[in-house]
């Protein structure tokens, strides 16, 4: 800056107003608090960080003098590029240290034999934290408050904002570590992918290195480039300037898409990934193929956790967890169902599995649907083609309520607003991880509105709070100096019922059969009340698994960014639903195993799980995933009751003769089971026996 006469009197002012407020020692702690001391550091704190990779209040002698020195000017000091001239000057600080008796001779000494002792930056004392998490809730503060200090007091980087976010550390890990050991195992074995970034290695490789920025995700993974290629090794630069030698035989694998070893394709100047075990350091591919996660408070709505892709980094920041517009598949089902239980139909309503086919009019003839594995399995309960995620089924639904039906719910759920085509009812229709996973978690909340959140609140400088995400009142009782006696005060609900709690329940109840005998089996291990739904779009191109217990909610997809097929191995059931399983061994390993509550009104009907009807005289196997008999939701005066007639969807007269088939199975059952009828449990001494929770 220019020099001002008027802005050095202003200063004097103001520097004599500080002194009277506050000590030297404040001022000074103030100053170098604030002050560039290089490296992108301002403050001792950060300063330390980036020249020693440890806090200040650890730093040795010689260190804390080498800081001392910066001040100044950062760049004259520089140990890259002025190593002997910050030696000379830190060695004039201790001696001045020495001089005014802060240190001994002896001390001043031993500090001044030793080496300047910087790395070149952080290692260990700086992670990035949340990666995804936080690059969101950045952006959605950027989006209230400004980025800039023209935007705004309270900006991002200029307005000291204390954040409080919902952000869960364990949860956030096991997500990361699923995510990506899921992408992995479905790369394994398809050969080494170049990164496709290089740099100019007759230029400063390292700065290039650090800037380029190549996220590699796993902590114990390093960036690294090739600075040479000899006959059997080639030697590998890092980020904070060290080397080491990578030998061919630790990259053997085959390269994807051309010829010969991954070894054999390196040239001086390619960024690669490593892994190093033991003494040696062995090659690593990047996945191509990536996906999104989002965990959800389901009392809340808040987000506890989110990752959106295999790693992040500034030059990999688009989140596919929010960002990314994918066709949901099956998982979109649900909602299907939940707008048919909404308009009569009832989990036990039969529904033919069979060829069905809608006329789009001369120009494109027939559309005909299919079953992903094809085939068809004639009448069948609504339970039962959700649990086996059953094309033919949903869109027969779909056309019987009316498309109008299912998108009016899809977008009163936050899913997407879309036209009333029957392609929708099978997930055909672009959402986001982030709206999905909400919608299920609105279903496990019985119903009851959820706004998916990232911030608790946040504070200004001075520490006064300038939004809150909850904004209930909690009246005078909140801040009494003791309690008297009465019930803890609660804030009052200000959600909105967006659709019947009994249909979410009943929902809930039919999507843990995905879990007990359909799609999802795997996740029986985890042995806890569990709800999901997998997902499989058309190629298939996208694998979704979304599903939780009554306390969380965590969905997921897996695909290419640039869509081509996933292969015909690719199904939710077998990609998507064992990275649900990954995390949730980790998430909900201390969660207590809390059922799913039936809101007022449920009625409990044992049923035959194949024909729906009710059964009298056996009682369902809670220790076998498949019983015959089952406990059905109904609304009041919707269960199935002996002797009436059934309703079903797509009837027919072969339909019917099949029914009355089952019906006389049915009977030839309960009259060999009379005899004993005597000594079986009443409802009351079995549903006591069960906690009372039906």
């Amino acid at each position: 800056d220019e020099y001002s006469v008027t802005r050095k009197i202003k200063e004097a002012f103001l520097a004599r107003r500080i002194e009277d407020v506050l000590p030297k020692e404040k001022i000074l702690e103030l100053y170098l608090n604030e002050i560039f001391l290089g490296r992108n550091a301002y403050g001792v704190q950060a300063a330390s960080r980036a020249y020693f990779d440890k806090d200040v209040d650890a730093l040795e002698l010689h260190e804390a003098a080498y800081l001392a020195i910066l001040p100044k000017a950062p760049s004259n000091y520089s140990p890259e590029r002025a190593p002997e001239r910050a030696i000379a000057r830190r060695n004039w600080v201790l001696a001045e240290m020495e001089r005014n008796g802060f240190i001994t001779a002896a001390e001043r000494a031993e500090a001044q034999a030793q080496p300047l002792g910087t790395v070149r930056g952080p290692r260990n004392s700086v992670k990035n934290v949340g990666g995804y998490f936080m690059e969101e809730v950045r952006r959605t503060l950027i989006e209230r408050y400004g980025e800039k200090r023209e935007h705004g007091p309270n900006s991002v980087y200029s307005g000291g904002l204390w954040v409080r976010t919902s952000y869960d550390p364990v949860m956030q890990q096991a997500a990361e570590n699923a995510l990506r050991d899921g992408l992995m195992r479905f790369e394994s074995g398809r050969g080494w992918l170049d990164s496709g970034l290089s740099i100019d290695l007759e230029k400063d490789w390292r700065s290039q290195l650090i800037y380029a920025d190549y996220a590699v995700g796993y902590d114990d993974w390093r960036s690294a480039v090739i600075l040479e290629k000899n006959g059997d090794s080639a030697e590998i630069g890092f980020t904070d300037g060290t080397t080491a030698t990578l030998p061919a035989a630790n990259a053997d694998m085959p390269k994807r898409g051309g010829g010969g070893t991954a070894f054999q394709n390196f040239r001086p100047g390619m960024i690669i990934a490593v892994k190093k075990e033991g003494d040696d350091y062995f090659l690593r591919s990047v996945p191509e193929v990536s996906g999104g996660m989002v965990v959800e408070e389901v009392a809340t709505g808040r987000i506890l956790a989110m990752q959106g892709g295999f790693a992040f980094s500034s030059n990999e920041a688009f989140n596919r967890a929010t960002q990314a517009k994918r066709q949901p598949g099956s998982t979109f089902k649900p909602i299907v169902y939940s707008a048919a239980l909404d308009n009569g139909m009832t989990p036990a309503t039969l529904i033919v599995d069979g060829p069905f086919c809608v006329w789009q009019g001369a120009a494109l003839g027939n559309k005909c649907f299919r079953n992903f594995a094809g085939g068809s399995a004639g009448p069948q309960t609504m339970r039962w083609g959700l649990e086996q995620s059953r094309n033919l089924m949903t869109v027969r639904t779909a056309n019987e309520i009316g498309m109008d039906e299912v998108v009016r719910l899809a977008r009163r759920l936050g899913v997407g607003d879309y036209e009333p085509y029957l392609a929708m009812s099978l997930g055909a229709g672009d959402t986001t991880v982030l709206r999905m996973v909400n919608a299920f978690a609105i279903l496990a909340n019985q119903g009851r509105e959820l706004k998916p959140t990232l911030i608790d609140y946040i504070q200004d400088r001075n520490g006064k709070v300038i939004f809150r995400q909850d904004q209930r009142p909690c009246g005078p009782r909140c801040n009494m100096a003791d309690w008297d006696g009465k019930p803890m005060p609660r804030p009052p609900l200000r959600t909105k019922q967006l659709m019947d709690p009994m249909t979410a329940y009943q929902m809930v109840h039919m999507l843990e059969g995905v879990v007990e005998r359909g799609t999802a089996t795997r996740l029986r291990s985890l042995d806890r009340p569990l709800f999901g739904k997998t997902g499989t779009t058309s190629g298939p191109r996208d694998v979704w698994f979304i599903g939780g217990t009554p306390d969380i909610v965590a969905g997921l997809y897996v695909g290419y960014d640039q869509p081509p097929h996933m292969g015909s191995w690719g199904q939710g059931g077998r990609i998507a639903a064992p990275i649900f399983e990954d995390f949730a061994e980790i998430a909900l390993k201390d969660m207590p195993k809390t059922p799913f509550r039936a809101p007022s009104g449920i009625r409990m009907v044992r049923i035959d799980r194949r024909s729906g009807q009710d059964v009298f005289g056996v009682w369902p196997d809670v220790n076998d995933p498949r019983p015959a008999v089952i406990w059905e939701a109904f609304k009041p005066e919707s269960e199935p009751r002996r002797g009436g007639r059934r309703e079903q969807v797509g009837g027919s007269d072969r339909i019917a003769s099949l029914r009355r088939l089952i019906d006389e199975r049915l009977n030839s059952r309960r009259q060999r089971a009379a005899p004993a009828r005597e000594a079986q449990p009443r409802d009351s001494d079995f549903l006591q026996s069960q906690g009372g929770i039906y």
